[in-house]
């Protein structure tokens, strides 16, 4: 079980400020950097690079403590293609927000499932979520337009595995049992949909403090992606992305990636074939020098 206010609910604290400055704390453990065989994807809501550069403190710190991409940006708006597109390599033609009795995709492979085909782990973690893989909007805040494995029908049984509520993920970081290919999804306030950035930005330093106490950090084979689904409608829909790994000193990275870029990088981890638009996108590992390979 989560506990403390800024881990469960809709919180709405301001962040706190780290260290005076955008400078993120040194983790508790400084591994070696190692090949990356785990990849866990945070994703926010609906703001732009300027926006959550500015008002995310704790994120940001991170971004110029690791590394972080300046010409990242989505696929379109809203919602909802945007998620389909990073585990998907494709939008699948959606473009509403729609549940998935309206934007079921009948068939298609998702990269959770790719990575347990080709038997590796995979797992979704939603903060509100009422039970796996749940198909409607409901719990805690949560949202199904922001849970994209709900809407891959071939992979139900997988989803209702693995798409699992948060409560779990604290334990699971402890154990060292983090999946190869992970992602990690607010409720609607802590995601800074509905509450300010600086919510989601508590939020995230929460976790990130957790991950930084961990096995699979202190391995040095974890890697952690930090991004937002879309941004506020302004031009470019250029979004913050932070990779946080130990191979990253004060990165900055001006390749043009998307979320391309990030399913063919959890393909590439998982060492399955590339979806779609991932087989053209920009490479992420590339751009970044992350050392990859494929999970044991």
């Amino acid at each position: 079980m989560l506990t403390g206010a800024v881990l469960t609910g809709c919180t709405t604290a301001a962040p706190k400020p780290v260290g005076g400055s955008e400078s993120a704390p040194a983790p508790s453990v400084s591994p070696s950097s190692g090949v990356v065989s785990k990849v866990l994807v945070i994703v926010v809501e609906n703001h732009s690079l300027d926006q959550m550069t500015a008002q995310m403190t704790y994120t940001f710190g991170l971004a110029t403590t690791f590394g972080y991409a300046t010409r990242y940006a989505a696929i379109r708006h809203p919602s909802l293609p945007n998620y389909i597109a990073l585990v998907g390599g494709q939008t699948y033609g959606i473009t509403d927000d729609a549940s998935p009795s309206a934007n079921e995709i009948r068939s298609g492979a998702s990269v959770f499932g790719q990575a347990i085909a080709a038997g590796k782990t995979a797992a979704l973690f939603a903060e509100g979520m009422p039970g796996n893989c749940a198909l409607a909007n409901g719990g805690d805040h949560y949202a199904v337009k922001h849970n994209p494995w709900a809407y891959f029908a071939a992979e139900r049984s997988l989803c209702g595995r693995y798409d699992v509520p948060i409560g779990g993920l604290g334990a699971t970081i402890a154990a060292g049992t983090l999946p190869t290919v992970g992602m990690v999804l607010p409720n609607l306030c802590n995601d800074a949909h509905d509450c300010p950035l600086g919510t989601a930005d508590t939020w995230i330093r929460g976790w990130m403090e957790k991950l930084f106490a961990g096995p699979d950090w202190a391995s040095g084979h974890l890697a952690v992606l930090i991004t937002a689904d879309e941004n506020d409608d302004s031009p470019g829909n250029t979004v913050l992305t932070v990779v946080v790994h130990p191979s990253q000193r004060a990165h900055v990275v001006t390749t043009p990636l998307s979320h391309y870029s990030v399913t063919r990088l959890l393909e590439d981890v998982a060492g399955v074939p590339h979806l779609f638009g991932a087989a053209a996108a920009p490479s992420l590992s590339s751009a970044f020098a992350l050392p990859i390979g494929a999970s044991p």
